[in-house]
This record gives structure tokens, sequence and C-alpha cells, in this order.
């Protein structure tokens, strides 16, 4: 899918990007242990320019150095046939929606994150939480409702024992406090060494179209 840069903010740290379609629409490339490559939608969320941002370094009121972060979200087929219909309805909401509860029977919600750019060439970390351990924590859930609950409990939990901290980000608090009470809600929790980078799947398929300005380049497997 192409690419291409609409606008740059014009204030701020600057850390983000206007892309010029829909984030459903933009597919980019990632790695799932145990599953392997995968080619998720670039869907916009909120930790993505705030954890940028985190670790942006600064010299003379300059960036030197900004990681490059965003999600990656793989749908299971039955979403994939809702999402396809409606792009062919040109995004108007299907008029008869159900969410699904007690219907689903098997599958797991693999949720974590994948670093890339150092000797270990690329790390996950994360959840594999399937739906019978969180069925056997919290009746007629499923995987995806607990693991954003929890981590949604965990940081009032903080709150409540930090009052005076003011207004702050997901990125500024604790984060051993917020494992060591989402983690026993989590399933299995994965944290491996993974031998992929984006090139090794798109030397290997023509999913993506490169605009004159961006060009793959062979010798920067972290572009």
């Amino acid at each position: 899918s192409e690419m291409c840069i609409r606008d740059r903010f014009k204030d701020g740290p600057k850390n983000a990007i206007y892309l010029n379609r829909k984030g459903i629409d933009t597919k980019v490339l990632s790695y799932v242990p145990y599953y392997g490559p995968i080619v998720g939608h670039l869907i916009r969320h909120g930790e993505a320019v705030s954890i940028s941002d985190y670790f942006t370094v600064w010299e003379n009121d300059k960036a030197v150095y900004r990681p490059t972060v965003h999600y990656a979200y793989n749908l299971c087929d039955s979403a994939i046939a809702s999402l396809e219909e409606l792009r062919h309805r040109n995004y108007k909401p299907q008029p008869v929606m159900k969410v699904i509860g007690d219907e689903i029977t098997c599958g797991r919600d693999v949720l974590g994150v994948l670093l890339m750019g150092h000797h270990y060439k690329a790390w996950w970390a994360g959840s594999m939480l399937g739906i019978e351990e969180t069925r056997q924590i919290v009746d007629h859930q499923n995987a995806t409702t607990l693991q954003v609950a929890i981590s949604a409990v965990t940081s009032m939990q903080w709150a409540i024992t930090h009052p005076n901290e003011g207004v702050v980000y997901p990125d500024d608090i604790d984060h051993q406090f917020i494992i060591d009470g989402a983690l026993p809600f989590l399933g299995p929790f994965v944290s491996l060494q993974c031998d992929w980078s984006p090139l090794a799947s798109l030397q290997e398929r023509a999913t993506f179209v490169y605009t004159k300005e961006a060009q793959l380049k062979t010798e920067d497997q972290w572009q």
C-alpha cells in the first residue's frame, strides 16, 4: 500500500505526521512469535505518539534521536470480512451490528510490542491470552476486553496510591506497578528474540508500492 506524508505538525515536538489515507487502509509489516510475519493495519493510537515523544533525545533544542512507533493490527477472519464489507459500502456502517460475546468459542488476542534496531535484531514481549483462560477469570468476556480492562484497573490503583501526581501520560506511570498488577490476568506472557526485520518480508512479497520519495533502501533494514 502506498503511504504518503500529507503534512507535518508545525508546532510541538513534531514527532507525528499526517497520512493521506485512513489507518484501516494503510498496511504495515510486523511480526508475531509462533505465527510469523504479518501485514497489519496502521490504526492511530495515542500511545504511538506519546511513546515516540517520551524516548526522543534532545540536544540544543534539536531532536537527535527518535524511535518510529506505530500500531499494527492484524484482524481475525470474521473481522476482515466485516471490514471489507464496510469498504464496499464506502465506509457507511452496516445497518445491523452485533457485538460478539459468548459466541466466541476459540482463539486468542496476541498483544505485545516488537522492538527492533538493536543487536538482538528484534525482540517481542507481550500477552497471548486465549478465550479459555479469559473465561476462567471473568465469565462472558473475551481476551481483548480483559487485556484492556486490567490495564485500566491497575492504572486506577496507581492513581489512588499516588493522589498528588496530577495529570500524567501512561508512559509516566511506574511500569513495574502496572505489570505486577496486570500479569496474573494476561495469560501466557512471552518475551523472546525474533530473527526478523521488515526487509525479510519486503523482499519476498509485492504487497507494498513505493513512491519516488520513499524508495526501498536495502542497505538500511531499519528504515
